[in-house]
Parts: C-alpha cells; sequence; structure tokens
C-alpha cells in the first residue's frame, strides 16, 4: 500500500533546511582524511531496507530508517523536519518505489542534493504491472528482488569508498547466501503445496505466496479496497467470507499492521472456521532482521499449509 501522505508543511521545512545551511559554520576539513575510516550515511525508507543496508555495510556505514516501528501502520507515516534534514545529508538513499514510499521523492525533490546515490527498490527489480493491472509494490517479499537490491548496495558503497570494497563483497555474499536459502525453502513448499487455495487481507505478502505456488483466492475488489483503505461493498465482503465457510482456502495472510472493521471480520470468519491465519506485518518485528523475519513467515505458512 501506498505511504505517501500530503505534506503541506514541505515548503516550509524546505526553507528551514536552506536557512540552517546558510547559517552553518562552514565545515573544517580533516587533519588526515587519508588515515580516518570512511563512514557511510545512509538513509532507508523502512527497516526492511535498512536492515539489509547495515549488513551489506558493516561498520563502515551509519544507516536510519525512517519507518522502524512495527506497532504503528507504516501507511500513516507523516514526514517532519527532521526527516528532512537527515535526507538531505546522506550520501545513499534507498527507497522501495513504487509508489510506497513517494515521501522520500518528493523530500529530496526539496533537498536539491544531486550528490546523493539514490537506490529505488522496484526499479532495481525490473517489475513492471501488467497491463490492466497495478503493481504489487511489496518487493521486500520476492527474494529475487532483494538479492538484487544487495548487489545494487554493495556496488553503491565501493563507488563511494572503494577502499573497503573487499568488505562489502563479502557481507554481500554472505547475505546472498542466506537469501538462497529462503529460496530454496520456498521451492521445497512449493514442491508439496503448488496449486493450493489461500486468501489475503492485501497484496503485502504475494510474491511470497506464489513463490510457493499458493492460489490466492479473494476477491480482488476486496484486497485492493483494504489496500486503498477504502470500503468494502457488502456482495464483494460476503463473497469475501463465504471462503471461510465453505473452507474454500487452506489460511489467511493477514497485514496485522493495517487493519479494521472488514479485516477484522474476515479474521474472525477464518478463525470460527478454523482456518489458520498467518499474520505478516510491512516492517521488522521487534529484534529480527531480515532473514530472520522471513524465516519466520516460510515456517508459519508450512505449519498453516500443514493443517
Amino acid at each position: 500500500m501506498n505511504l505517501a501522505r500530503p505534506l503541506a508543511l514541505l515548503a516550509a521545512l524546505a526553507t528551514g533546511l536552506t536557512l540552517a545551511s546558510c547559517t552553518s559554520p562552514a565545515a573544517t576539513p580533516s587533519a588526515s582524511p587519508s588515515s580516518t575510516p570512511v563512514t557511510l550515511s545512509v538513509v532507508a525508507s523502512t527497516d526492511v531496507w535498512g536492515d539489509l543496508a547495515a549488513k551489506v555495510g558493516g561498520d563502515r556505514v551509519n544507516v536510519t530508517s525512517i519507518i522502524d516501528d512495527p506497532s504503528k501502520d507504516p501507511h500513516e507515516y507523516e514526514a517532519n523536519a527532521q526527516i528532512q534534514l537527515t535526507l538531505s545529508k546522506a550520501q545513499v538513499v534507498i527507497e522501495n518505489g513504487g509508489g510506497y514510499d513517494d515521501f522520500v521523492d518528493t523530500m529530496l525533490a526539496a533537498a536539491k542534493n544531486p550528490a546523493i546515490e539514490r537506490i529505488n527498490a522496484v526499479t532495481v527489480s525490473g517489475k513492471q504491472a501488467s497491463a490492466g493491472d497495478e503493481l504489487n509494490e511489496h518487493v521486500w517479499y520476492d527474494f529475487g528482488t532483494v538479492t538484487k537490491v544487495v548487489d545494487a548496495i554493495s556496488a553503491t558503497y565501493t563507488k563511494l569508498d572503494p577502499s573497503d570494497a573487499a568488505t562489502f563483497t563479502a557481507n554481500a555474499s554472505t547475505l546472498k547466501a542466506s537469501l538462497a536459502t529462503l529460496t530454496q525453502k520456498e521451492n521445497d513448499l512449493k514442491a508439496t503445496y503448488a496449486g493450493q487455495p489461500v486468501s489475503i487481507t492485501e497484496p503485502v505478502p504475494l510474491y511470497m505466496l506464489e513463490a510457493i505456488g499458493l492460489e490466492n483466492k479473494t476477491p480482488e475488489e476486496f484486497s485492493e479496497a483494504v489496500e486503498n483503505e477504502s470500503d468494502v461493498a457488502p456482495a464483494v465482503l460476503n463473497e469475501t467470507l463465504k471462503l471461510y465457510s465453505d473452507h474454500a482456502v487452506k489460511l489467511l495472510a493477514y497485514n496485522e499492521q493495517t487493519t479494521g472493521a472488514q479485516t477484522d471480520a474476515v479474521v474472525k470468519a477464518a478463525t470460527a472456521n478454523n482456518i489458520p491465519v498467518v499474520a505478516f506485518t510491512e516492517t521488522l518485528p521487534a529484534g529480527k532482521t531480515y532473514v530472520s523475519w522471513m524465516t519466520d513467515n516460510l515456517d508459519a505458512l508450512a505449519a498453516a499449509l500443514a493443517k
């Protein structure tokens, strides 16, 4: 779902930023720049990309994730002056793209810093919407895309800090090995459960479900309405609820960060009919890395499908 929110205060933020840059004291050059280790300033739109950025960079990067609260709906994020300033000073910015975090584009345009290296995950993925369809922008649930982004991060770090290229390459290789393990887990599940019917509240985990070969039976109008935070037509809601009373699906994949009366009704119907509910999120759960989080997601799917 799109994270963009109206940024009416953006002009004021940009003005404040300009004033701050005019009144800041001149930077003092380092006494011995060649002997000082480089620490790259990296900003990621969410902690999903922030975790990957930190894993590739190690102690050679300082990563700030703008959206990093698992207890809140990331779609309700609103920009502020501090984030505007942080973005303007970044050397590398990693955004999801695809309309998910348009606030990043808006704020970077206001910052007017052409030196910032930008990585757009959707662009890196090469994914495009089919004719007449909208792109599913939740590309961090696609391990092929994440692998490409890891490579892009490593290449960008190397461009800015070539002396640490070997470190970035090694860290990226370690991370990609973990991603390959996750892909194998998907393939193992696909070998057993391909073709099984499932339902969703919105398309957040759809790339993962499709990689396993599961078939989404949810009426498109339902998931679109939930994603767009609009009301579901009564007939569409009834059609969706019937999936559970008829035991027409093996599980419900539920985005627990976006809730409301309609999603609550679906969860209640699934639970009442003993249909497993598998919770997914858009940001990292507390204490989790990207890899451990995705491992948990796959394990939860495996357990639900086995019932």
